[in-house]
């Protein structure tokens, strides 16, 4: 009796055994269906192209290419197609660092001046190796100067030869209080890596990191260097895509200049779980937050270490991750390590939603809800418009628009606008700009655009309008104050900065949770109002009114919203015409020295 039970039963495992394989081959491929649907609409609507790679503990379970490394040879993308990484360098340039710190050949926190001792001393001596590697020295990004990428992108440059053009600038803060993205620093450090090592950054890294680990489709890039299976860049040009513009490879450096594959960095991935490359406690330094950065996100030695969504859900995972851009290309690693759970994306058409494909790629393996990507109205739009006439474009537009179908994307229309305006069609391209007046009426930007427009087609009274409504809205519009003089108005008026009582400025003091772990702090310097975004640096804001202010270092607006009780209850920010609200959560005490919780 009971053998007979032993053997029922061991013959209900066999099958229970034998049902769930068949469930998890039949879910595996359902996501795998998932994925390629993804993908598929991706590129069709021309958001994606390029490799993709994930894999969950350890293993790679979806690795293929989306459409095409090369346009004019119709050569499609694969699974070893090599694309250039841009600022996914950074997290390279860093473990060479810290390789050096573990052979004592480097101190993470003795000034740069110990070891580039041609470098401006003044500076060099305020500045740290972390300071560098965490984005905090106060040093300039040069790829953020005026004019940089038309007067310098194109042309070759020793190392020593280019840290001349910014060793001399003037820090933006003191070393260490805050973060501002400055790919100069991690130029600074390929500089260090060679005065150390006697050898060239290229050399080093191949002999520390890619030999090692077999990455044979890795390496620094050379526009001059034959290179099996190289993707070619492109970029949106309206709804057609464009030869990147040509950049010289010795200006990214060590900051943006490697290329590698999706497979490549699979095998970066997994040894970054072992003490292959270095030791674990230089690891544990490799990986430590340092320091509020981007959004929700604190950054390490080249990594960025945050949440990130899964899908469209509320849900979501501790990653640790980078973004890459550089002219052609953008590209995205995403780790997470609770489950080993990697999503490497190389896009060679420039500007891909990596972040919104990344996250759609986690609903789909962790069995949650996620967007499919929507085709722009904006490109569809200008089609119709190229095709048959600006008439039969407002009609598709007037349509389109309520259809949950297709994205109506602010940026998108003006694109398409100003594609219209180079190719003489400036009545085409003042009809979209006002369309697009008529879709984001709370920003400044759409009213620049249909203002340039009108000006050009000689209707100067409704241009000046425009400007004048544009200026309303971002006073910091200076561009469209020069354009307002051009025309014959008088601006001063315009560039006059309204006096708000110091007892108002003092209410608004505080900090306001716009999302989950992302703030607005509110300060006050003397008489000027201050304000500091989660990770981001503090900015003076400039009153309009006594309760609506701008900013005049990036196009935003904020107002205090008051409750029925009159005391200021939230705030609401307007940027690139969005607009959020968040309540007032945090105060100053009496003493004014630190914040506290709102009653």
């Amino acid at each position: 009796m009971c053998s007979s039970k032993k053997r029922l039963n061991k013959t209900l495992s066999v099958v229970a055994v034998m049902l769930i394989t068949w469930v998890n081959l039949s879910f595996a491929q359902s996501q795998t269906e998932q994925l390629d649907e993804l993908f598929k609409l991706y590129n069709k609507y021309g958001q994606f192209n390029g490799s993709v790679l994930i894999a969950n503990k350890g293993k790679v379970l979806y690795n293929k290419g989306v459409g095409m490394a090369n346009m004019e040879w119709d050569m499609p993308n694969q699974a070893d197609t090599k694309h250039r990484l841009g600022s996914v360098t950074k997290q390279f340039t860093a473990m060479l660092i810290l390789q050096l710190v573990a052979e004592n050949k480097l101190a993470l926190n003795e000034p740069i001046s110990t070891y580039l001792t041609n470098y401006n001393k003044d500076i060099a001596d305020k500045i740290t190796i972390h300071h560098l590697l965490t984005h905090t020295s106060g040093i300039p990004n040069y790829t953020a100067a005026q004019g940089f990428m038309q007067n310098e992108s194109r042309n070759p440059y020793t190392p020593e030869e280019f840290v001349k053009k910014f060793e001399d600038s003037a820090l933006e803060f003191t070393p260490g209080e805050k973060f501002s993205y400055s790919n100069s620093g991690y130029f600074l450090l390929g500089v260090l890596i060679e005065k150390i090592t006697g050898k060239t950054y290229e050399q080093v890294i191949e002999d520390h990191i890619f030999t090692p680990l077999k990455m044979s489709n890795s390496g620094y890039d050379h526009h001059r260097d034959i290179l099996k299976n190289r993707a070619t860049g492109y970029e949106k040009s309206g709804s057609t895509f464009v030869n990147a513009k040509y950049l010289d490879m010795s200006i990214p450096y060590a900051a943006g200049s490697l290329y590698s594959t999706v497979e490549d960095l699979y095998t970066w991935d997994q040894a970054l779980y072992t003490d292959q490359l270095l030791p674990q406690r230089y690891m544990d330094l490799y990986f430590k937050p340092y320091i509020p950065a981007f959004g929700n996100y604190k950054y390490a030695y080249g990594w960025a270490v945050g949440k990130d969504a899964i899908g469209n859900t509320t849900d979501s995972i501790e990653v640790i991750t980078h973004d890459g851009g550089i002219n052609g290309f953008n590209t995205s690693i995403s780790r997470s390590i609770s489950d080993q759970f990697l999503v490497v994306l190389l896009n060679n058409t420039g500007g891909a939603p990596l972040y919104e494909i990344t996250k759609a790629i986690r609903g789909i393996m962790y069995d949650k809800t996620y967007d499919l990507p929507k085709q722009s109205l904006a490109y569809h739009l200008l089609a119709v418009v190229q095709k048959e006439g600006i008439e039969a474009g407002i009609d598709y537009y007037n349509t389109a628009k309520y259809d949950d179908a297709v994205n109506l994307n602010e940026n998108e229309m003006n694109d398409i606008g100003y594609q219209l305006m180079n190719d003489n069609k400036v009545k085409e391209a003042a009809e979209v700009f006002k369309l697009n007046i008529d879709a984001f009426a709370q920003s400044f930007n759409v009213y620049d655009n249909y203002g340039e427009a009108l000006m050009n087609l000689g209707d100067y009274e409704n241009a000046i309008k425009n400007y004048k409504k544009s200026i309303e809205i971002n006073p910091a519009n200076q561009g469209g104050i020069e354009m307002l003089k051009k025309l014959g108005v008088d601006t001063a008026k315009m560039e006059e900065d309204i006096v708000v009582p110091e007892s108002l400025l003092e209410s608004y003091i505080g900090k306001y949770e716009l999302l989950p772990d992302f703030f607005i702090t509110i300060s006050k310097e003397g008489t000027q109002l201050r304000a500091q975004a989660t990770g981001q640096a503090t900015l003076d804001v400039f009153a309009k009114s006594d309760n609506v202010f701008y900013l005049k270092a990036v196009a935003a607006q904020i107002t205090f919203n008051k409750a029925e009780n009159g005391k200021v209850e939230s705030l609401t920010l307007l940027q690139n015409g969005k607009e959020m609200t968040g309540k007032k959560c945090l105060v100053l005490d009496q003493e004014k020295t630190q914040f506290k919780k709102t009653n």
